[in-house]
């Protein structure tokens, strides 16, 4: 299959660069990942998403390859856009620790065309709607050990141009970010890469980590004096280097971490701590009580919810209910693109947080 010629790339950049903020009146994009086994998929509350994420696909040679039992799983999600026609389903490749090879194959021009060449083809033999790229991290350490180079950044330029010269304009293709200032000003050619893409998704969580030896608000929206990373600080940053707020979305997250050997000042908050464990949201309303030691804050500066066990010297940082309807209050404000999560299996079925983001984000 031959690429489309230099004129129509240009058209399309051309074409794809012309939105810069979201119209008026159009609904903010919801967006769902989803990396679960499929039990119970169909249980979700799918009818209130734009568009749902498959997770993920890894790199084998220069192609991204799913696995046989996953073939499976992705086929279901198509099936749901019976119940949700106007759900687009993408298909993601990466993810923490998945992106190893990743700067050698995208950094050859042979290895690019054909990753997008082979995209196209999956695409067409699952029916899917486009493909989201979540590379830990182009020009950043991702995971220890995985290689990365300061060409990363001009190759995923050249990377998204070979997709949509490839894919055209039936499909569409969105990135991930992390949510740290490294991320985001050394990671990517801006000016070049918006007018081929949809849209750039942060993850605005994890920035407290698990190598972190302090707690603080993993996913908060707004900054503090005591943490200047938060959504809004990427966000800004984001405006600062000519990214049209129309394409940016915002990051929520559906699980919460805990730290242990927390001293109790300030409740945990801002203290000395090492990471244990994340739980998903949906167990917290009966593991997370004041009957088991827990007791609940809220920090009104960053806009997040925290908790601490003053038995148990552990404190647990989240997106809650209310932190989630600030950040589709903040996406309606700001006019940016929409919110997304991760991840959907993390919530409850019914009135769980993607409820309270799908009725805040329309709310007058």
């Amino acid at each position: 299959m031959r690429s489309i010629s230099s004129t129509l790339i240009g058209v399309l950049l051309a074409v794809s660069g012309m939105a810069q903020e979201r119209p008026p009146g159009e609904v903010p994009v919801l967006i769902g990942y989803y990396a679960g086994n499929g039990d119970g998929l169909e249980e979700y509350r799918i009818e209130q998403l734009t568009h749902l994420i498959w997770c993920f696909g890894h790199l084998q040679g220069d192609s991204m390859m799913v696995a046989p039992e996953q073939g499976a799983i992705i086929g279901r999600m198509m099936a749901l856009k019976e119940r949700n026609p106007g759900m687009k389903v993408l298909m993601s490749l990466g993810g923490w620790g998945g992106c190893s090879t990743c700067s050698e194959v995208f950094g050859r021009e042979g290895g690019r065309r054909h990753f997008a060449r082979g995209v196209l083809d999956m695409l067409r033999y699952y029916n899917a709607d486009g493909i989201d790229l979540d590379w830990e991290y182009p020009a950043v350490q991702g995971p220890k050990g995985h290689p990365f180079a300061s060409e990363d950044r001009h190759n995923f330029t050249l990377l998204v141009r070979e997709l949509r010269a490839v894919l055209g304009d039936r499909y569409e293709i969105s990135f991930a970010i992390g949510g740290t200032d490294e991320c985001i000003r050394q990671g990517f050619e801006w000016d070049a890469v918006m007018p081929v893409v949809d849209r750039v998704q942060i993850m605005s969580y994890d920035l407290v980590h698990g190598y972190s030896t302090r707690t603080g608000h993993h996913t908060p929206l707004r900054s503090s004096k005591e943490q200047p990373l938060s959504t809004e600080h990427a966000v800004q940053l984001l405006t600062a280097l000519g990214v049209p707020l129309g394409k940016v979305v915002i990051g929520a997250a559906f699980y919460a971490r805990i730290f242990k050997d927390v001293p109790a000042e300030n409740n945990g908050l801002f203290q000395p701590g090492t990471f244990k464990n994340t739980i998903p949201c949906s167990t917290m309303d009966t593991t997370i009580i004041p009957t088991k030691g827990w007791q609940w804050y809220r920090d009104e500066t960053a806009q997040a919810g925290y908790a601490y066990n003053a038995s148990t010297h552990e404190f647990l940082t989240t997106d809650d209910a209310r932190s989630i309807a600030a950040k589709a209050h903040y996406v309606n404000s700001e006019g940016l693109g929409g919110i997304m999560f991760w991840q959907l299996v993390d919530d409850r079925k019914n009135e769980g947080l993607l409820d309270v983001m799908y009725r805040a984000l329309r709310a007058p």
